[in-house]
């Protein structure tokens, strides 16, 4: 919030996180949070909650084209993969966290790419899907230069194996947009 979040920017990048570091660490932080709130109650102002969603929204054909696009792509690629072996969680992955999640307007997608990141950096095991994040923050606008230094403020929020895990990630996903000329990294998990 120090930073310029509102409260339920604040809130919504810590719900969206469950569906990347899971219900445990994403409850916490909201208990964590709720604990900043009371401190801070006095000075609060009444904000916009995020919208509804359409009631007749595809979610399987809307959470695939937010996919695409944060990779950057017109349309997905045939299933490959996770997909195939396990249809079902590719479905969650569209429906859930590309729809359900994704397709609430507030905060932006920059925003939430940037809160993904943090929490997949902050992880073991997360690299595939830390790459996939990094080139979507920049799909969604950021600049190369803006990830690199949001990557190196982790040296001092989370720690240098952490930073050095995303500085190779992000360098990797560098030379696949430059190497590929579309700007799209989509080696990566989601």
């Amino acid at each position: 919030m120090d930073a310029g979040l509102t409260v339920n920017e604040s809130k919504e990048i810590l719900v969206q996180l469950y569906a990347h570091a899971g219900f445990p660490r994403s409850l916490n932080a909201i208990q964590a949070f709720m604990a900043v709130m009371e401190e801070r109650q006095a000075g609060a102002v009444r904000e916009k909650d995020a919208g509804p969603l359409p009631s007749d929204m595809d979610r399987d054909e809307y959470g695939a084209q937010v996919r695409a696009r944060l990779a950057g792509l017109e349309d997905m690629p045939a299933p490959t993969g996770f997909q195939l072996f396990a249809p079902v969680i590719d479905r969650f992955l569209k429906e859930h966290l590309f729809a359900d999640i994704l397709a609430r307007d507030n905060p932006d997608y920059q925003s939430r790419e940037l809160a993904t990141i943090a929490a997949l950096a902050s992880m073991t095991g997360t690299t595939a899907q830390l790459r996939f994040h990094l080139g979507a923050a920049m799909n969604t606008g950021l600049t190369e230069s803006q990830v690199k230094d949001f990557v190196s403020v982790l040296e001092s929020r989370v720690g240098s194996e952490q930073t050095e895990n995303a500085s190779a990630a992000l360098a990797e996903v560098l030379r696949a947009r430059m190497q590929s000329g579309s700007g799209a990294f989509t080696r990566a998990a989601n």
